[in-house]
């Protein structure tokens, strides 16, 4: 699959230091992660909280290792502040991105988000946006990915647990209701999972408007425990409710042939986050590499 060089692969920092709860990996270095995840034979990496931001500096970092940026995340707060905020912030994200040589920028609505909140039940406190908010988001996004065009960049919208956009209705109306050429898709397996969405509906129905993949995989049977005892999204993931492609439910090959067929181009980024404390990040990051290329070839 992927013959030319049209897809690249990337793993994500948060396997070795969590972003939301930094405690977890808190030992762990910027230089052992990306020493690792060149060891385990990845080219590129997305933005973790350790990275310096030092345009430079980072480059120099990555590439000793040989290795690029893909992308970063960037939470946007279209909903529920002045849309100057989010954009001020965004323009310095993208021109950071930008030099890094970034094609896309990783965006995620915030607000009303549940995902920070340590002990707000996951599924029964899920927001949910009224039209008026999904007004502000709309037209929000499309002056982000207006702002990224400036730069040739796309922007892509991360569907998460725990947001506005988490299900395969939100995902439609939020397709529907944008503008391709203005926003693209980012398509995260684990969270449509998690969800309890049907993830290949999902690819096959917007496969040409995906421009970012996070190849995620699910331990089923934590996901089951978080529905059934209330638990928020970081007692999940604390509970090791992520894991990387080949360790968990999902079959992670009908997803890869699909997006060759499609003619995919980007990159793929690996990504579970994990408490490296149990899941020993160079063997989870190993594990995935060995699936990815057995399956694919890449």
């Amino acid at each position: 699959m992927f013959e030319g060089n049209q897809v690249k692969l990337a793993i994500a920092p948060i396997g070795w230091t969590n972003d939301d709860m930094p405690e977890l990996g808190g030992e762990v270095t910027f230089e052992q992660c990306i020493s690792e995840m060149a060891l385990a034979g990845f080219s590129g990496s997305e933005v973790g909280n350790k990275y310096p931001r030092i345009p430079g500096v980072l480059k120099k970092a990555l590439s000793l290792r040989g290795l690029e940026i893909a992308s970063a995340w960037f939470s946007a707060f279209l909903t529920s502040k002045p849309y100057e905020e989010t954009i001020n912030a965004f323009i310095e994200h993208r021109d950071f991105l930008h030099e890094m040589g970034a094609k896309v920028i990783v965006v995620s609505e915030q607000g009303k988000s549940i995902q920070g909140g340590m002990d707000t039940p996951l599924f029964e406190k899920k927001p949910v946006f009224s039209d008026d908010e999904w007004k502000l988001l709309v037209e929000g996004l499309h002056l982000l990915g207006d702002l990224a065009a400036e730069k040739g960049m796309k922007i892509v919208y991360h569907h998460h647990m725990g947001t506005g956009i988490q299900t395969t209705e939100e995902i439609e109306r939020l397709m529907t209701e944008t503008i391709p050429d203005k926003v693209s898709l980012l398509y995260d397996t684990g969270h449509l999972v998690f969800s309890g969405e049907n993830h290949l509906h999902v690819l096959n129905k917007y496969i040409h408007r995906i421009h970012h993949v996070h190849l995620k995989d699910v331990r089923i049977e934590v996901a089951n425990k978080v529905r059934e005892e209330k638990m928020s999204f970081l007692q999940a993931v604390r509970a090791g409710v992520f894991t990387v492609p080949g360790d968990g439910v999902i079959s992670f090959k009908p997803v890869l042939e699909a997006l060759d067929r499609a003619g995919y181009k980007g990159w793929f980024v690996v990504e579970a986050e994990q408490d490296s404390a149990i899941a020993n990040p160079l063997e989870y990051a190993l594990k995935a590499r060995r699936y990815i290329r057995d399956i694919s070839g890449l």
